[in-house]
């Protein structure tokens, strides 16, 4: 005579031809493991062709030192001024109350420029606006080559357009060394930016850091790179 399946501890009899759950009890939900579908490895990134090269580089190399040579008349064509760098900085002043305000900024931070950034942290305490030394009250990021060419693109022919009520860049903010700086209200004017997504629109600066040696060289530089001044 067959003898009787034991009931599992704290539980009822397996089914015929079914192994026993862990611990006694089934797995709720759970179906058969040939049932799951494997996760196929995620795709990784398309690598660039060898003769990549950003369209706001091709228009330096072009157009933009041939215009900067012909108005200023270098005696050498290593004087032409370039763009040498741009630094984006994003201030969090709710980073005071929310320690996740820095964290969901420097992710946003990193989507407009295709670049990790930094944060930036107070260098002493103000009791005042409860700021202690060395907290987290920002985030930075400095873009150079390619990458700094790509987000220039953006900048000027898509973000900028965006801006509400926009009239033009200020053509004085210059600090007289040839470096321009503006600012943005809003960060939502990056297309890279979900605007559903976010719980609060942040603002940003943008230093353009040239090699010109004045406002004048700088800002045509600048012009020739379609930034739209207000005349």
């Amino acid at each position: 005579m067959a003898e009787k399946e034991k009931p599992q501890k704290g539980g009822k009899p397996a089914a015929a031809g079914q192994a026993p759950a862990k611990g006694g009890k089934a797995a709720a939900g759970k179906g058969p493991r040939e049932a799951r579908a494997p996760k196929g490895p995620s795709e990784p990134p398309k690598p660039r062709p060898k003769d990549y090269k950003p369209r706001m580089k091709t228009l330096y190399e072009k157009v933009v030192r041939e215009a900067m040579l012909k108005k200023f008349a270098y005696a050498n064509v290593m004087q032409i001024p370039r763009i040498e760098k741009i630094v984006i900085n994003m201030g969090v002043g709710e980073a005071v109350n929310d320690r996740k305000k820095v964290d969901s900024a420097q992710a946003d931070l990193a989507m407009i420029a295709g670049q990790k950034p930094v944060q930036t942290h107070s260098t002493k305490s103000i009791a005042t606006f409860k700021v202690r030394e060395g907290m987290a009250l920002g985030t930075k990021v400095t873009l150079r080559g390619d990458r700094m060419y790509e987000f220039l693109d953006r900048f000027v022919t898509i973000a900028l357009p965006r801006v509400k009520d926009f009239r033009g860049l200020n053509p004085k903010s210059f600090d007289g060394r040839g470096n321009f700086a503006c600012g943005l209200k809003e960060h939502v004017v990056f297309p890279e930016i979900d605007y559903d997504r976010i719980e609060q629109p942040l603002g940003l600066d943008v230093i353009v850091c040239t090699s010109a040696k004045t406002d004048d060289e700088a800002r045509e530089l600048l012009r020739n790179f379609n930034f739209p001044f207000r005349t």
